[in-house]
């Protein structure tokens, strides 16, 4: 063997070079499995424990002790080595509890573009002139009212009461029924009462009747919780809406409802138009298209 390729032999053999080759092999091994470790580590930062420490003292009222922040340090590393070592076994994929909490968190992320900043006055007119029927106050009615006992006219009631309204008919709206009927402890003339209150003093049966009347004639007989009714209804007042001074808090939560509505509409809207939707049928799939059609 010649001289050079004992030389070369010699050389393979040598220590040092198995150990570079050994070491450039290993380096990116090394190198990824350090990236791994880099990438696993749980940063509780200062800003974390103070936030901790400040919903603790929300709660009880007092700050934490050194054992209880501990505790509550503990409990946060916990949860992100939970959470981590779930998604890694593939735990959060079709599960609806936590697909429904993604969904609520960015819903929630939508919404919060809306009440970013409060809405002018400008708007919150615009929207009451929009939409007052919601802030309408309650019709109020004006009607009067002659009661006739069951408990004292007994099976004469009915003829009664037809022989009555026929007089109060004639007689008209200007009517003097101070002593016409039997005696009632509610007053006879109503100047003006909402449909709730008229329910609560003689029933809810009545007020469904009362309402449905058509002013300037005397009506009847009308059954209430206390016997039966000559009703004349002399005036019905449709609900005025309130300057929106008065109700300012119900109509900025209206709006905001609304437009936070709007805000998801237009998410959901634009996500449609990204994620194709499939909807198998017996024997079929339909392609649903963007726009939900």
């Amino acid at each position: 063997m010649s001289e050079s390729g004992m030389s070369a032999r010699r050389w393979w053999r040598e220590p040092l070079l198995h150990f570079l080759l050994i070491g450039i092999l290993l380096f990116p091994v090394f190198h990824w499995f350090g990236d791994v470790r880099a990438g696993d580590r749980i940063l509780v930062t200062r800003e974390r424990i103070d936030a901790m420490a400040e919903a603790f003292a929300r709660t009880w009222q007092r700050a934490p002790t050194s054992q209880e922040l501990e505790g509550l340090v503990d409990d946060y590393v916990r949860d992100v080595m939970a959470a981590r070592e779930a998604r890694a076994m593939g735990l959060d994929q079709d599960d609806v509890v936590i697909r429904r909490r993604l969904r609520q968190k960015l819903e929630f992320l939508a919404e919060d573009s809306v009440t970013a900043s409060p809405p002018t006055e400008h708007q919150l007119q615009d929207w009451l002139d929009a939409h007052p029927d919601p802030f309408r106050t309650d019709p109020e009615y004006a009607f009067r009212q002659v009661f006739l006992d069951p408990l004292k006219r007994g099976d004469a009631l009915e003829k009664d009461a037809a022989r009555l309204l026929q007089r109060l008919q004639a007689l008209g709206g200007d009517a003097n029924i101070r002593n016409v009927g039997d005696s009632l402890m509610v007053p006879r003339d109503i100047e003006r009462m909402k449909v709730g209150e008229i329910a609560r003093v003689f029933g809810d049966r009545f007020a469904q009747q009362v309402i449905r009347l058509q002013p300037g004639s005397w009506s009847g007989p009308i059954r209430s919780e206390f016997g039966a009714h000559l009703v004349y209804l002399y005036d019905r007042r449709t609900g005025a809406v309130p300057p929106l001074g008065e109700i300012r808090p119900q109509v900025e939560r209206e709006y905001l409802a609304a437009r936070r509505r709007e805000a998801l509409d237009d998410l959901y809207r634009s996500l449609r138009q990204r994620y194709p939707v499939v909807i198998e049928s017996e024997g079929e799939a339909t392609l649903a298209t963007g726009d939900g059609t």
